[in-house]
């Protein structure tokens, strides 16, 4: 029997796992906030662009936020695709149309699932680790820079049992990525949070693609030492970091710092050169950044716990003076980045 899904969030990677969804012959109704994208998905469909080839899905069933209340509409399964920002109210919003058996998978970057678990029950919560990337700045248009090879997802129970449920999930998001299952779920988010703290943090600074940002001299050693403050923060809260972006675990098996340089290379690798990381989306449409809710959670756990974390520290201030319109978002801000953390490099 087909399931009754939704998909909340039609951005870049809402969309990606909406086209892939549709492909694969299965009815969902899209849930967005942006009146621009709802209209073009319901008129015009939807084209992601992707080096393994275009996926292009006719009209959908879009719907604006304001029309959900008199849609009539119960979900089985709720894929929600937004930024942490707005993860709480809108779990709220979706909270009276997921079915009391039905499932919530938060499909974003950050530790929400304790957050969202608060808002429609753990029993209704599933974890998702997210590795695709892709950009969207025209409504019913995204660029996707992972291929379907390159994509990777990761889900789990918050209890870390092996359901039926689960492997459902995990089959659907077969069709956008590599999909795996772990009964990690906390340790396998906490270790994609530590990449993005590596990559999406002193990167999001810059206003660079990927592959001018990584090789800038010194980005290598600052994205270690940023690693290294988050691994710690994860240790001290009971995390057990795990092999992801579907690496296999004795690949992931050396020192802690050999553990995140492989960590770092493989989502570069996946992503491409190309790309250009999330706060730089945000900054481009005038949005704020969610590193609040990445390298932020890094800073605020670390200072509760007595552990130092001033590269994190020092990315995130400035990531708050870019939000703030102090700064522009430029390549300057990593010579800032260095200026700052000058004392500490010397410190290895």
């Amino acid at each position: 029997m087909e399931r009754n899904m939704a998909v909340v969030g039609a951005g870049a990677i809402g969309s990606s796992v909406i086209a892939d969804l549709t492909k694969a012959g299965h009815d969902l109704t899209v849930i967005d906030q942006w009146p621009a994208q709802v209209e073009a998905l319901r008129t015009k469909g939807l084209r992601v662009e992707m080096k393994d080839g275009d996926v292009v899905v006719p009209p959908l069933t879009a719907l604006n936020l304001c029309d959900l209340a008199s849609a009539n509409l119960e979900f089985d399964i709720v894929f929600m695709a937004v930024k942490s920002y707005d993860h709480r109210w809108l779990a709220e919003l979706i909270k009276p149309y997921l079915k009391s058996n039905g499932v919530l998978v938060g499909v974003m970057n950050g530790m929400n699932d304790d957050s969202l678990a608060s808002i429609v029950g753990r029993e209704r919560t599933m974890g998702c680790v997210v590795e695709l990337s892709a950009e969207i700045f025209t409504p019913g248009l995204v660029h996707r820079n992972t291929t379907h090879q390159g994509t990777w997802f990761s889900v789990g129970e918050l209890d870390g049992f092996y359901t039926p449920r689960v492997k459902e999930v995990q089959s659907l998001m077969a069709n956008v990525g590599r999909c795996d299952v772990t009964n990690n779920i906390y340790g396998a988010k906490w270790t994609k949070l530590i990449a993005n703290t590596m990559t999406m943090g002193p990167h999001g600074l810059l206003g660079l693609r990927n592959g001018e940002a990584a090789p800038l001299p010194g980005m290598a050693d600052i994205a270690v030492r940023i690693g290294r403050e988050s691994l710690a923060v994860g240790a001290a809260l009971g995390y057990r970091i795990e092999p992801i972006f579907g690496l296999r675990a004795d690949e992931f098996a050396g020192s802690s710092d050999e553990n995140l340089v492989i960590a770092r290379d493989t989502l570069m690798h996946h992503v491409g050169g190309q790309s250009r990381t999330a706060p730089i989306h945000d900054h481009i449409k005038g949005r704020r950044s969610e590193m609040d809710f990445i390298t932020g959670v890094v800073t605020r756990k670390g200072r509760e716990l007595g552990i130092a974390t001033p590269f994190n520290d020092a990315v995130l201030e400035l990531d708050r003076r870019i939000n703030t319109r102090e700064l522009a978002m430029d390549r300057s801000n990593f010579e800032r980045l260095k200026s700052r953390l000058e004392p500490h490099l010397k410190n290895r």
